[in-house]
């Protein structure tokens, strides 16, 4: 094969420090699309970026040149940078670690509704079973002791 091709969509999910609600609503917007343009400046594409006060969901395509914990590292402090300096708000961090699902091509619409529609799916469920739930249907083992 002359040439390499490939189709690398990942949902990621990161949550604020202690899932303490710090994305308001009246920024919150501002930060998903800056959360979108850290993506493109790191070279990726961001297919979706939605999320509550507490934590955030993206669908994003990155190149097989990219290391997953790279990207997330710089996109959480570019992030954090941005909420610092724009909204004024020093205290505002990221919980350690991420979830990160592959997607495939087929699946990508189904998950861009999903990031869509955030603010009605979390009307009747916490964030943390949202991710319990995410992990469970991925087949993914897990430490209690995180979810305390």
């Amino acid at each position: 094969m002359a040439s390499t091709y490939l189709s690398l969509h990942y949902h990621l999910v990161f949550a604020t420090k202690n899932r303490q609600p710090l994305i308001g609503v009246e920024w919150r917007s501002r930060l998903h699309e800056y959360l979108g343009g850290t993506i493109q400046g790191l070279e990726g594409y961001s297919e979706g970026v939605g999320g509550v006060a507490d934590h955030i969901h993206m669908l994003v395509s990155l190149k097989s040149t990219h290391c997953l914990a790279d990207v997330m590292r710089e996109l959480k402090k570019a992030a954090t940078d941005w909420v610092h300096r724009e909204i004024q708000l020093p205290k505002f961090s990221w919980q350690e670690g991420y979830a990160a699902f592959t997607v495939s091509p087929t699946g990508r619409g189904g998950v861009k509704s999903y990031i869509g529609n955030q603010e009605e799916h979390h009307r009747n469920r916490s964030s943390k079973d949202e991710l319990l739930e995410l992990l469970r249907l991925a087949e993914i083992d897990y430490d209690p002791f995180y979810f305390e």
